[in-house]
C-alpha cells in the first residue's frame, strides 16, 4: 500500500469546508511553531477551528512567510490574556503588504488667478421665475 503526504496546503480547501479537520488532522501536527501557537489559541474559543481555517485560508494569497510574520506580530502584540483575533492577523498582513506611502511634497500648490467674488450672484438666481409645470 502506497502512503501519500501531503503538506498542510493542500488540505487548506478542505479545511475551509470542514474545520474540524484542524483538531487531529496529520498534516496540521507539523505547522509551524507560530501557527501552532495561535492554533492552540483559537481552539480554546467556540468556533477556534473556524477561525484557525481562515488564517490557513491567507496562505496561498499572502504566501506562508507573511503569514508567518503577520501572526508572530499579532501573538506578541496580543493582551495579556492571550487573546488573538483572526482579524488582528489579517489587519497586521494588510499592514504588511500595504504600497509605502507616497514622498511628502515640499511645496504646496499656488492659485495663478483667484476668483473673483460675487455675492450678488446669488440674488440674481433668486429672481429668476420658476417656468410653471403643468
Amino acid at each position: 500500500m502506497v502512503s501519500v503526504f501531503r503538506g498542510p496546503d493542500h488540505y487548506i480547501p478542505l479545511v475551509q469546508r470542514k474545520p474540524g479537520a484542524l483538531r487531529n488532522g496529520a498534516p496540521f501536527t507539523d505547522l509551524p511553531e507560530s501557527l501552532q501557537r495561535l492554533r492552540r489559541a483559537l481552539l480554546r474559543e467556540s468556533g477556534g477551528d473556524r477561525l484557525m481555517a481562515r488564517v490557513l485560508a491567507l496562505v496561498p494569497m499572502a504566501g506562508l512567510e507573511a503569514v508567518l510574520v503577520a501572526v508572530e506580530l499579532a501573538l506578541d502584540g496580543a493582551p495579556p490574556s492571550g487573546r488573538v483575533s483572526v482579524e488582528h492577523v489579517i489587519n497586521v498582513l494588510a499592514r504588511l503588504n500595504a504600497a509605502p506611502r507616497p514622498a511628502n511634497v515640499e511645496t504646496s500648490l499656488q492659485v495663478l488667478m483667484p476668483p473673483i467674488a460675487d455675492t450678488a450672484r446669488y440674488d440674481r438666481l433668486r429672481d429668476i421665475q420658476e417656468a410653471d409645470h403643468a
